[in-house]
């Protein structure tokens, strides 16, 4: 399938971006809300510039981004002839789990035993006060994923044969912009550069394992496929963002809205999550902070990824992501 054009909706004076030309190589972008992009590789007069070594420098960089935001002169070109790719390329990726309080309602609920004597009344009251504690005792739940499994915002999504159920989960991403570790609460968001989306597909059959249950979940099988993490389109900086637990998280699927949630429903905000990481992990720049999925996914329809289903993903202020699924072996 050819990739689906971009557009530069987002908040703020401009995003970053990984973009190439035909038969070209990919180069970090600056783009605009107008559709125009800048080769920054090229404006900084840094031939082997990455959007990771941009967060590397992300004090230093931050000003010359805005400037150059700014320069009418400086050698723009369209939006629309270009192929979008993955904005960054991580070194570590922090995922969240069980941090919207409604998805976890309805995913428990869902994988209730066929003999459980609860009504469902009665089990999602159970599992509310179950997250009520969760939320007072301040612990959030983070496994990590494999960068190898992110892909474009706009590129085909491969399900492997051995998937029995796919499953979408649309989340808020944080980016580091800074080494963070150990830091507080109340100082962790200055170490996000910004934000963007991701979809953290899973396969719902491999999340527990069969063979012996005492070791709980298997992070690596369900979620670390190629391909099961489309990023982006864009990173849009933290300051264009005004309150990250403020904004829409929707998922449409064949042009039917499954997600439509607000980050407010969130157990764990981003700055508790990268404090929480930071406690036990060193952050490095350009790593990512998945911050969770919304209620609406496809266990909770009864209706899970199929060949040929176009998933479309946006949250306020990030943009729009578009991908299609393809059964392993017919992807083009």
């Amino acid at each position: 399938m050819k990739p689906a054009a971009a557009s530069a909706s987002f908040s703020g004076p401009f995003a970053l971006g990984v973009l190439s030309a035909p038969d070209q190589a990919a180069f970090p972008g600056l783009v605009t809300p107008g559709g125009r992009v800048l080769d920054l590789a090229t404006a900084l007069g840094e031939p082997a510039l990455t959007t990771r070594g941009i967060f590397e420098r992300w004090d230093e960089m931050l000003p010359r981004l805005h400037a150059l935001a700014a320069d009418e002169t400086a050698d723009w070109r369209p939006l629309e002839h270009l192929r979008v790719h993955a904005p960054v390329e991580p070194r570590q990726v922090f995922q969240s789990g069980a941090n919207y309080r409604q998805h976890v309602i309805d995913l428990e609920v869902a994988h209730r035993s066929p003999d459980d004597p609860r009504t469902v009344e009665e089990a999602r009251a159970e599992i509310a006060a179950v997250m009520d504690r969760r939320a007072a005792e301040d612990l959030p739940y983070v496994f990590i994923g494999l960068p190898s499994a992110i892909t474009g915002p706009f590129d085909d999504v491969g399900l492997p044969d051995w998937a029995e159920q796919p499953d979408w989960e649309l989340e808020l991403a944080a980016v580091i912009a800074r080494p963070a570790y150990r830091v507080t609460v109340e100082e962790a968001l200055e170490y996000v550069a910004g934000y963007t989306i991701a979809n953290d597909l899973t396969d719902r059959a491999t999340v527990f394992r069969r063979d012996m249950k005492a070791i709980g979940t298997d992070w690596l099988r369900c979620k670390n496929a190629p391909g099961f993490t489309p990023l982006g389109p864009w990173i849009v900086p933290a300051a264009s963002i005004a309150d990250p637990g403020d904004l829409r998280v929707m998922l449409k699927l064949n042009g039917e809205t499954m997600q439509d949630e607000s980050t407010k429903d969130m157990l764990f905000g981003i700055a508790r999550l990268v404090s929480y990481i930071s406690q036990t992990s060193r952050l490095l720049p350009g790593d990512l902070v998945l911050t969770g999925s919304p209620a609406g996914n496809g266990m909770h329809w009864g209706r899970l990824l199929r060949d040929g289903d176009v998933m479309e993903g946006s949250i306020t202020g990030l943009g729009v992501q578009r991908t299609r699924c393809v059964a392993q072996g017919t992807a083009s």
